[in-house]
């Protein structure tokens, strides 16, 4: 059953028309249905949490720890299907990051560097093992929703990744956990358009520049302006035949649920119905909720709860409820995990509507 409010009757007539519900219905067949008994998937792996940032790191495997007991307090965990984390391979890797970039991780990880070269990301003896689970995780999250065993997924991962661009790891990320998913999707699965949506407080400047010339992939981005990492301004479209496909939506300090939802729901929504995306990714960043430390949004709760239901919506109607979640920011350690858990709710109760 779609939510009405964040999901207006034209818009919603307009993708259904298009989608493979009303082709199906068109030609006078009986639509694809997935199982209603599908649970929502969940990442997590206990190597995460041996990516070592040092001691008053903001991006600290206590994010996990918080994460786990909210669902756990919340009795989700209990809910969930578990999707077994696995690593990337080089190769997949290099779907989204150069060769030589990621000959760079290993090489300055296996010298026992404390950061990486290219920028402001902090590593440690397990960082890289870590960083291939991460991205190996979300490729598991992927396979599972598309194979039909999971309605939909969350993973609970680190080292984050939307700030690592082609060559160059920054903002506390490794490898593009979430970029790597997409073109993974496409490569292994023949899903021709992905739509990536990315709520973090920080814009995800890493993400944009993998598909700033593509034009298969749209990525569409809320984020704090002036702030870290300076990009993402509105015009920032996209170039050659990604132009078109780049969406930002930068607001001030202070901005919240009607400048944030508002942007997903007038702005997003049509130009996702246009898109017509085969999958939906999400890089779900906690930080633009209230009092994280590194950012200035004024995000509650309930508006991720709504924020979710309205990219479930979208799934449902235009890539066969196919959404994959991907941790990013959030620092604030109860904010994050109330947050994630709020979250997570709004995937799997959206499983006991039916779709």
């Amino acid at each position: 059953m779609l939510d009405k409010r964040l999901f207006p009757r034209r818009q919603f007539l307009k993708c259904s028309s298009a989608s493979l519900l009303g082709l199906a219905a068109a030609a006078g067949e009986a639509p694809p249905q997935r199982a209603g008994t599908l649970q929502t998937g969940f990442v997590y792996d206990k190597i995460y949490k041996a990516h070592d940032t040092g001691e008053g790191h903001p991006e600290r495997p206590a994010r996990l720890e918080a994460i786990l007991k909210a669902l756990r307090q919340a009795k989700l965990d209990e809910q969930l299907l578990e999707i077994p984390a696995r690593a990337a391979t080089v190769e997949e890797v290099e779907l989204a990051h150069t060769a030589e970039y990621a000959a760079l991780v290993k090489r300055e990880v296996a010298a026992g560097k404390e950061a990486l070269s290219t920028g402001d990301t902090r590593i440690s003896a397990r960082s890289y093992a870590a960083a291939l689970q991460a991205a190996g995780g979300a490729l598991a999250a992927v396979d599972a929703v598309v194979a039909g065993k999971a309605r939909n997924a969350f993973c609970a991962l680190r080292p984050p990744g939307h700030h690592a661009c082609p060559a160059r790891g920054m903002g506390f990320c490794v490898f593009n956990n979430v970029a790597i998913a997409a073109r993974y999707a496409q490569q292994k699965h023949k899903l021709g358009k992905v739509l990536i949506a990315d709520w973090d407080v920080h814009h995800g400047n890493g993400t944009q520049g993998i598909f700033y010339e593509d034009g298969s992939v749209f990525f569409f981005s809320t984020h704090q302006s002036p702030w870290y990492p300076g990009t993402g301004r509105a015009d920032e479209t996209g170039k050659g035949k990604g132009l078109g496909c780049i969406m930002n939506r930068p607001f001030p300090a202070g901005s919240g649920r009607e400048q944030i939802l508002g942007a997903f729901k007038d702005e997003l929504l049509p130009a996702a119905l246009k898109f017509k995306p085969d999958l939906v990714l999400l890089s779900a960043g906690f930080d633009s909720r209230k009092d994280d430390p590194l950012g200035r949004f004024t995000l509650s709760d309930e508006d991720f709860s709504d924020l979710t239901k309205l990219m479930l919506d979208l799934a449902h109607e235009c890539a066969q409820g196919r959404l994959v979640s991907v941790l990013e920011g959030g620092y604030a350690l109860e904010g994050l995990g109330s947050a994630s858990a709020a979250h997570v709710a709004a995937l799997n109760s959206y499983r006991a509507k039916g779709g």
